[in-house]
């Protein structure tokens, strides 16, 4: 079948097939479809398990595969993309696996077949699909605990072996591992196909398709395109390419990255179109074809397909436009070793001589091996990471301890460094004189590593073992000089083994020989002990010989070993380190284990000490040692000193403005402004000159994408310290209002109600960067006061800000105020729950001047240049406004669609939970527990990073931000400014955080009421909380729910208990906020806050970890693993008030009288309901088994009139506090 494949890809572009789980969708299948007669006493639900079709509705499947036949596909893929034990154990069917390959497999197989019978000059084949499975090998689900993993490498191959039988057994032609996020999921399958095929001495061809997930041109996991191919080219496949996550125009770069350089043939089958609004995709068959036709005639492809989104009429327009192109012709491979973690090395003439970093290894660093002893890894990181940091490029790891369980510390450093992208973008040498800790640490990495190391020394059988299984990892491997007889001491014995290992590796083995490294022992020289003074001299001649012997063969070595009898002296160890390597690498030496922050440079080193090392390393003198002796003494304690490059600090004032201002570097920068202000008629020259020079390299720079929000802020940083410093020589002139002539003045506020400004000020940052002025208001502004600075400061523009969602109703009220006003202004509106659509829907009716939605700061230079160009205003405005035409109507259609169900109708089919038989758990208390300074650095470790990169507009997840190549370095910086505040803040005590948590007594009354207890009593009520419920129409046996569902029914004599909380991080935020901005050091303002916003959401996240196990302890042995804490199936829930359960902002009210929230912790509400300090999260406690998350979402007047009833307010304040869920305008 591979010769078979092989010719065809040979004579033209193969067709894949396109989206088998889009076609499914389009049949509209129920559960009962799902089930079929077999499953239909099943416990789980299995609508969505679209494997399971090839046996309950076969026919359904069959067809789909007949239409991608039909519409001209040489390949099609089996139905089981989840049929693996571990993705079908979601619906409780994983002992269904097997059946279901097998299955899947005979109904591709027959439709091929009954193709290639239509048109024999056509074969068809099969490709059994192997999917990625629903977890990840090398990425923790908790961002608390990194190196914690879900699944394991084992369990990995355990479950697909059992798929590749199935699949071989039901009659494909090829394995496709396909949709590749976690290169380490994708080795996983490979070994496990690799394994089946030697097992059972059969083989089939292997196709691969890894995932580039973003635009950031990585995998989820991290990896460039290079490094995957890298890391899975051992499963010798015969195509490679990516599927998936990206459409067409997307995936082109990285296609045309993997066609350079992978010697097989490259496919691609993309999504059709990234997902809209909707999770619908737009790409049509014609465009699709014209992409990806043009791939062909650029000579990228071998293979090509759809992925999702894709039906038949795509795939017969794809196969149209390959019809007949030149297949793409193979690269050279050109053999040389390829390693990779998340980025590629690639040995050859580029890359030179490549430094392995040595400290990783307990047995050659105390300071590493203490740390580890003492599960210390956090600090053990850092020892690699500096090893990287110091030039290292691969990190050899090494746990071989007497105290020590070697295979499980290997694990978890290996675990907890891939979550450190500036130690993981390097390979890993797994470094061990025990085999099962080298796999231990092999089944940890993504990358393709480097065994160290196997040799002879147990026999051959022993010897050939290791090797198939390092063929199945992955990997390069070291191999020592060492046999039955012992390690090789001489050139002539060093050599003679290499060789003998070589002849088994590639004869024997079929190992690459680009593959193989040799260590041929280096050994300690300078001992007094004259056996040992031929040492360096034999090992570097054995090195020419290797490379002169063996083919494409590599070379390394333990570099400390030659300099151990100078231990304690490191200049000289340093010394004879650079020497013996100059001439090491001369002879051919590829590689070494070395400290990369310790190496002298040889020709730095005084011409008496290199002559004397290279006696000894030579043997050039019987008396070396003694005369290396004599002047150890002068080399010992010598520091090597490194200073900041202040090379800049040479050029012209201007030019080191400039510099200062891109680098956000505020050291020197009242000097440097005293100079321009000396060398300037008047101060104001050095703004409108020099200084606002080097701003507009900033707007530049940051327009293009190559700056980034966090550096823009460090620049207007500087810029204002500059400004300030000039103020008194302005003030002194008699012009202290003299400015440069701005491109026009904004005034900025967070509306009335809202306290939330993190946005605004970056905003207002970033348009000041761009020659812009801006006035910002603050926060909790009322509209009065924001029309009267706006006409005080005869503004441009004005821009409302805000965060909650009362705050969209203020901004319809300042909008409808500036036209009673006959204001014309433009308005902008940004914020975290604003949109175009409410903005188009909800604020522009109220206004006739241009009112326009900004989403982020990168925006909102083009917006606001657009609308102040008197060239470019008109067609901007007028392009706006039909837009948001466009966007008026599409709402309006969507009101006249079916109404929802009633509030009876809802409430009849509410959350069915059986209470008969359950007992609520009671708290360990009753009342209130306050906690008046809660400890910030017990808060640290729950803090979820991600929403704080997005704070700052670098899009991406934490920690994979970190090594992203636009965002990475803007993120890396950022982050530790983060770190390094927040060691600041908790050291300092900058803020205080405070909380209070409570439990009472409850039970539900009148469907969606929960009533409040004074006692356990339950005679006196204390408070009752009125809860929204769902109103859609959803499918039958689909709850409505309301979060009183969750608590037991007053008629069920059950007592039950609800719970409360409110918590602040925030305190003292503001105040030491305004001191930077009076430093005017916005960044640091900003960053404060951003860092406190997340404390706030850590110490929420704590006090409900302990709730669940402490204080009310329903779940006091909790031990789920990480993907259910991720996905947020821990049992019960914590919503808040103001967020999609519960949407009325209103609710904090009784919460906060229920827990004193202003005395107890500090925190107060607005006259919008938003907390102050703004660093706040409140909400309620449920302990139900069932109790889940979930959104109201729209809902009709019949239930806002009875909520308004229920809680004795009017309908237009209930209306007007709801109105983002109302599903009819008021």
């Amino acid at each position: 079948m591979a010769a078979t494949l092989s010719a065809l890809f040979k004579e033209r572009i193969l067709v894949l097939d396109g989206a088998m789980g889009t076609m499914i969708q389009g049949h509209k299948l129920e559960e009962v479809d799902f089930r079929g007669r077999r499953f239909a006493d099943h416990a789980s639900n299995l609508k969505g398990n679209n494997d399971l079709l090839s046996i309950t509705r076969a026919g359904i499947i069959a067809d789909i595969h007949s239409g991608f036949l039909d519409a001209g596909a040489d390949i099609i893929e089996t139905n089981t993309f989840n049929s693996t034990s571990i993705s079908q154990a979601d619906y409780g069917l994983e002992d269904l696996a097997h059946e279901l390959n097998v299955e899947a497999a005979k109904l591709a197989r027959a439709a091929a077949d009954a193709a290639t019978a239509k048109t024999p000059g056509k074969p068809r084949f099969v490709a059994g699909a192997l999917g990625p499975t629903n977890r990840t090998a090398s990425i923790s689900p908790d961002v608390n605990d990194p190196g914690f993993r879900n699944v394991t490498f084992d369990g990995l191959v355990t479950a697909y072996t059992e798929a590749i039988h199935g699949l071989i057994e039901g009659g494909v032609d090829v394995l496709l591992v396909e949709t590749i996020f976690d290169t380490l999921n994708g080795k996983a399958a490979i070994y496990a196909i690799k394994k089946y095929f030697d097992d059972h001495g059969t083989e089939l061809p292997v196709m691969i398709s890894g995932t580039i997930t973003d635009a950031s041109g990585r995998t989820l996991s991290g990896q460039t395109p290079e490094a995957f191919w890298n890391s899975i080219a051992h499963a010798n496949p015969i195509s490679v390419g990516f599927n998936c996550a990206l459409g067409v125009k997307e995936l082109r770069q990285h296609i045309q990255e993997i066609a350079a350089i992978a010697p097989v043939n490259v496919s691609v089958y993309p999504n059709a179109g990234l997902p809209n609004e909707f999770g619908g995709y737009d790409d049509t068959p014609e465009f699709m074809a014209e992409q990806l036709g043009e791939f062909a005639d650029s000579g990228f492809v071998n293979m090509v397909g759809g992925c999702c989104g894709t039906t038949p009429d795509h795939i017969r327009a794809i196969a149209a436009a390959v019809d007949g192109v030149k297949p793409r012709p193979m690269p050279e491979d050109g053999r040389r070793c390829r390693l990779a973690g998340l980025e590629p090395l690639n040995f050859g003439p580029v890359t030179g001589f490549v430094n392995i970093g040595e400290r990783a290894n307990v047995a050659g660093s105390a300071k590493f091996a203490k740390l580890i002893r003492e599960g210390a890894f956090d600090q053990a990181l850092d020892i690699a990471r500096t090893q990287v940091a110091g030039g290292a490029q691969v990190i050899d790891v090494n746990m071989d301890d007497a105290m020590l369980d070697g295979e499980a510390a290997m694990r978890t450093f290996l675990n907890l460094v891939a979550a450190e992208p500036d130690i993981s973008r390097v390979p890993v040498m797994v470094d061990s004189s025990k085999f099962s800790i080298i796999e231990a640490g092999l089944k940890c990495l993504q990358g393709k590593g480097v065994v160290n190391s196997i040799s002879l020394k147990e026999g051959e059988d022993a010897f050939i073992a290791q090797v198939g299984e390092v063929m199945r990892y992955g990997a390069a491997v070291v191999v020592m000089a060492f046999d039955e007889q012992g390690q090789a001491e001489t050139c002539e014995r060093m050599v003679a083994i290499c060789q003998r290992s070589y002849k088994i590796l590639t004869e024997t083995m079929d190992f690459p020989p680009e593959d193989i490294i040799f260590d041929a022992n280096i050994f300690p020289i300078a001992t007094g002990i004259e056996e040992h003074n031929n040492f360096s001299h034999d090992f570097i001649h054995a090195v020419a010989e290797i490379k002169k012997t063996l083919p494409h063969a590599l070379t390394s070595g333990g570099l400390s070993n030659m300099s151990f009898s100078f231990r304690g002296n490191n200049p000289m160890r340093e010394a004879m380190h650079s020497v013996f390597l100059y001439h090491a690498i001369e002879s051919g030496l590829d590689m070494a284990i070395v400290n990369a922050g310790q190496l002298a440079v040889y020709g730095d080193l005084p011409d008496e000490l290199r002559e004397r090392i290279e006696d000894a390393v030579f043997n050039r003198r019987p008396d070396y040692t003694e005369r290396l002796l004599e002047i150890a003494d002068q080399t010992e304690g010598q520091v090597r000193e490194k200073t900041d490059d202040l090379g800049w600090r040479r050029a012209p004032v201007a030019e080191r403005l400039e510099h200062a201002l891109v680098n956000g570097i505020t050291d020197f920068i009242e000097v440097d402004t005293e100079e321009a202000r000396q060398a300037a008629e008047r101060p104001i020259e050095v703004i409108e000159g020099p200084l606002m020079d080097g701003m507009n390299v900033v707007g530049d720079l940051f327009g293009s994408g190559q700056m980034f929000l966090p550096q823009v802020v460090k620049s207007a940083r500087v810029m204002k310290q500059a400004v300030a410093y000039l103020q008194p020589f302005l003030e002194a002139e008699k012009d202290a209002k003299a400015k440069a002539k701005g491109k026009g003045k904004i005034v900025m506020a967070t509306v009335k109600g809202d306290v939330h400004d993190i946005g605004k000020k970056i905003v207002g940052v970033v348009l000041q960067c761009n020659n812009f002025e801006v006035v910002d208001l603050g926060v909790m502004v009322s509209y009065v006061d924001i029309l009267e600075t706006a006409r005080n400061e005869n503004a441009d523009l004005i821009g409302l800000s805000g965060l909650i969602t009362p705050s969209l109703d203020e901004m319809c009220t300042v909008a409808a105020e500036m036209k009673r006003q006959g204001l014309d202004l433009p308005l902008l509106i940004g914020g975290a729950t604003t949109s175009k659509a409410h903005t188009a829907v909800k604020i522009a009716p109220n206004y006739d001047a241009p009112v326009i939605h900004v989403l982020d700061a990168s925006r909102s230079v083009g917006v606001v240049s657009n609308l102040l160009s008197d060239t470019l205003r008109a067609d901007f405005v007028a392009e706006v406004a039909d837009d948001y035409e466009l966007v008026r109507q599409r709402y309006e259609a969507r009101e006249k669609m079916g109404p929802p169900a009633t509030i009876a109708a809802a409430r009849e089919a509410k959350a069915k939970i059986d209470w008969q038989g359950y007992e609520p758990p009671k708290p360990k208390f009753l009342g209130l527990k306050v906690f008046d300074d809660y400890d910030l650095a017990e808060l640290v470790t729950y803090i979820d990073w991600t929403p704080f990169f997005r704070t700052w507009e670098l899009k991406g997840t934490y920690p994979a931000i970190l090594e992203d190549e636009k965002f990475g370095a803007a993120a890396r910086d950022l982050f530790a400014d983060a770190k390094a505040m927040l060691q600041r803040l908790i050291g300092e005590q900058w803020l205080t955080a405070r909380g209070v948590i409570g439990f009472f007594p409850a039970a539900r009354i009148n469907h969606d009421d929960v009533e409040i207890y004074a006692d356990d009593d339950r005679k006196e009520v204390a408070a009752t909380l009125r809860f929204l419920r769902q109103q859609m129409q959803k499918d039958e046996g689909r709850p409505n729910r309301c979060l009183a569902d969750f608590i037991a029914p007053e008629d069920s004599k059950l007592a039950d208990y609800i719970g409360g909380f409110a918590v602040t991080a925030g305190i003292g935020a503001d105040e030491k906020a305004a001191r930077f901005e009076a430093d005017h050091d916005d960044y640091n303002a900003i960053l404060l806050k951003a860092l406190a916003d997340r404390l706030a959401e850590a110490f929420a996240e704590r006090l409900h970890e302990r709730v669940r196990r402490e204080f009310w302890a329903y779940a006091e042995g909790e031990n789920l693993d990480s993907e259910d804490l991720v996905k947020e199936l821990y049992q019960g829930i914590r919503p808040a008030p103001g967020y999609p359960a519960c949407p009325d902002h209103t609710a904090k009210m009784d919460l906060f009288g229920l827990l004193e929230a202003e005395k107890n912790a500090g925190i107060s509400l607005t006259e919008s309901f938003a907390m102050t300090p703004a660093a706040s999260v409140s909400g309620y406690y449920f302990s139900h088994p069932e109790a889940r998350y979930f959104g109201v979402g729209r809902i009709g007047k019949d239930q806002v009139k009875d909520y308004a009833k229920r809680r004795g307010i009017a309908l237009e304040e209930a209306e007007k506090w709801l109105a983002p869920n109302l599903v009819y305008t008021p």
